[in-house]
């Protein structure tokens, strides 16, 4: 397989290419992702073989607007809700109840991990597509990619194609809050979590 690089003016045809069941890496605010279309459960089975990624790892999804939650949750705690106010679109991913529609093959569980990247670019893309299900594009254990010539380095002939659209802005992969419990818990500290532990000091 050769992996296309396109720019970052074909998004257009980085959506078609997912819409026809590929793998496509793109820039976020923190760093690459690869992604299929959230409710495409087989595709989603290559990501986690083109990353020898362990399965029993959920994928998270990514959405373009706040509208667009209620495709993948459900049932949306108030301190959710707060900070969906507070740091979307952002670096911050919150797990949630999932919505039925989700396929095992992106989370085999109840919940879900859901955000808004900070990117018009990646925006952009996912509203031509809808939900994306979209992780770091490495491989597993490997370096965080923050452009497209280290996507390829690593998943360069494991996946269909990758936007070029240039160093990402962050570098950090997103902060991981678990939503569904009483009190919210950090999963992962990632780039804000100082920041979304203060908020949660002064909210809750």
């Amino acid at each position: 397989m050769t992996t296309q690089l396109l720019s970052s003016t074909q998004l257009d045809l980085a959506a078609q290419l997912l819409r026809e069941h590929q793998l496509v890496a793109f820039p976020t605010d923190t760093i690459y992702g690869l992604g299929t279309l959230a409710f495409d459960g087989p595709t989603a089975v290559r990501l986690y073989i083109a990353k020898d990624r362990p399965p029993e790892k959920a994928i998270p999804i990514l959405i373009a607007d706040v509208a667009d939650l209620n495709q993948v949750a459900i049932d949306i705690p108030p301190i959710a809700q707060k900070l969906i106010d507070r740091f979307w679109p952002g670096a911050l991913t919150l797990v949630l109840p999932k919505q039925p529609s989700v396929p095992f093959e992106v989370s085999a569980t109840d919940t879900v991990a859901v955000r808004i990247p900070d990117l018009d670019l990646a925006r952009a893309l996912i509203r031509l597509t809808g939900p994306l299900a979209v992780t770091s594009a490495n491989r597993s254990s490997g370096p965080n990619p923050r452009t497209a010539q280290a996507v390829l380095d690593q998943l360069g002939g494991r996946i269909e194609a990758v936007v070029d659209g240039g160093a990402t802005p962050g570098g950090v992969p997103s902060t991981v809050l678990d939503c569904t419990q009483l009190a919210p818990v950090v999963l992962r500290e990632g780039a804000i979590a100082d920041h979304v532990r203060a908020f949660l000091r002064d909210t809750l």
